[in-house]
């Protein structure tokens, strides 16, 4: 019985090894030391072929198609600027420091009445709101612009006469013509400017508030019907 043994062991073993298919068990291999950099160009050449080191390569230093590529390359924007418009009218009414007082503090902010129109009987105004001058007016302008309303205006004055109102503001309309210009305040002449109106006569009753006054202007050349400009008649 005790000679049996060792045969039997040996016969297990090389019946796993006929079933791995790797043969007969190595010895112990003597394990050698290998640098970072050296370990990483023998994986690399193990695994992957021979063009992809190079590759890797050229996309670790920025090249076509690398993640460093991606990293510094310029990424188009998409708010890309548009061209401006030669003949858009764009005027700051008013600019105030605003405070908000919180528990942690006071908190200062600027606001700005803007006022932008097309000179071609479309106008609009807003109220911008930032933490600095020049980032208030910037909010107002691209909220005016995308409020802006179609005015009925007759050749370079309004077809009739109108007052608008808002709050305690009372703004008389009137039409006038040619050469007289525009007889107006400050935030009426802004939104008579961008709207295209070259000749009226205006006049402000009660508040004169700035915020009133433009919202009262605007009530008033709500109001203005249509009317066509007359046809001359040639004569021979």
């Amino acid at each position: 019985m005790e000679q049996n043994t060792p045969n039997t062991q040996s016969n297990d073993q090389t019946n796993k090894a006929d079933k791995s298919g790797r043969g007969r068990p190595a010895g112990p291999v003597a394990m050698q030391s290998v640098e970072k950099g050296d370990k990483k160009l023998a994986y690399s050449s193990d695994v992957a072929p021979a063009g992809a080191s190079a590759a890797a390569g050229q996309g670790g230093q920025g090249g076509r198609g690398g993640p460093g590529d991606r990293k510094r390359g310029s990424r188009p924007s998409r708010d890309r600027e548009k061209p401006a418009d030669s003949n858009a009218v764009e005027q700051v009414i008013r600019i105030s420091r605003v405070a908000k007082v919180t528990k942690g503090g006071t908190k200062l902010s600027f606001t700005a009445l803007v006022v932008t129109g097309d000179a071609k009987g479309n106008v609009g105004y807003a109220l911008g709101k930032a933490a600095e001058v020049s980032i208030a007016i910037k909010k107002g302008m691209n909220a005016a612009k995308k409020n802006m309303v179609k005015i009925n205006v007759y050749g370079t004055t309004i077809p009739h006469q109108v007052i608008g109102g808002w709050c305690a503001t009372r703004v008389l309309l009137k039409p006038a013509g040619d050469g007289t210009g525009v007889i107006a305040s400050g935030a009426v002449r802004a939104i008579c400017d961008g709207a295209g109106i070259k000749n009226i006569l205006t006049k402000i009753h009660r508040s004169s508030n700035p915020l009133n006054v433009v919202k009262a202007t605007f009530d008033g050349l709500s109001q203005l019907k249509k009317r066509q400009a007359p046809v001359v008649a040639e004569t021979k």
